[in-house]
């Protein structure tokens, strides 16, 4: 019998917003449904993060109307909340192991995973190996430094999407953030694309990477990759 195909999920150990008081940490909408969508798939998954232990949840994802019938049942589901509160430290991972590296977004990682040059090796090495890569709302800011194996902006040509800049501006989060993923990955010759109104699902595939724009995304997103591994 072929062994179940494993599925590395990273999340961000940062819980502060910036300098605003606010608090941050992984959306947990992006983790609880496709955590179910991949586990009822036959798929094993890890939990990880730069700093191991307990990753921190978004505030503003625990409640109302953020929460989904999945994050309800993860808040339930022992196996699954043990799992985010003793992640493995990703220093003791090799990636090697996995068969696709899904990141949830949230703020938090635009503090640590964006910036973590473990993080942005493992990815290259994965995408340069075809391996599946997916990333949804700001998970995608992990790109903005990702390279080609021929030093060029692994996004440069390619089309992706991620948070937009309209939907942090109505979040009024936008002047508390490090950068603007969107504008940085056009920077880098990104072809971004964008649901027609903020909030809708929007997610593209292009070559193993998958990108997924926002939480109403994560059902999308997790499907395409459960569909890119079969």
């Amino acid at each position: 019998m072929a062994r179940p195909q494993r599925i590395l999920i990273t999340l961000s150990s940062h819980a502060d917003l910036g300098v605003s008081g606010k608090k941050t940490g992984t959306w947990f909408e992006e983790v609880a449904t496709p955590y179910y969508a991949f586990t009822e798939a036959g798929h094993q998954v890890v939990f990880a993060s730069p700093r191991g232990g307990e990753a921190p949840l978004d505030h503003l994802s625990l409640r109302a109307p953020f929460t989904t019938a999945n994050t309800d049942r993860f808040l339930e589901d022992p196996a699954g909340m043990r799992a985010v509160q003793d992640t493995a430290r990703l220093a003791d991972v090799d990636h090697r192991d996995f068969d696709a590296l899904f990141f949830p977004g949230g703020y938090g990682l635009l503090w640590d995973l964006a910036a973590d040059s473990r993080v942005i090796r493992m990815v290259e090495r994965a995408l340069a190996a075809n391996t599946p890569v997916a990333m949804i709302c700001h998970a995608p800011a992990i790109l903005r430094d990702v390279k080609s194996p021929n030093g060029t902006p692994y996004v440069s040509g390619r089309t992706v999407t991620g948070f937009a800049n309209t939907e942090d501006d109505e979040l009024d989060l936008s002047r508390h953030l490090l950068f603007s993923l969107e504008n940085d990955l056009i920077l880098r010759g990104a072809n971004f694309t964008k649901a027609a109104t903020n909030w809708q699902p929007n997610v593209v595939q292009d070559g193993p990477l998958i990108t997924g724009q926002n939480p109403a995304s994560a059902p999308v997103i997790a499907k395409a990759l459960i569909d890119l591994l079969a």
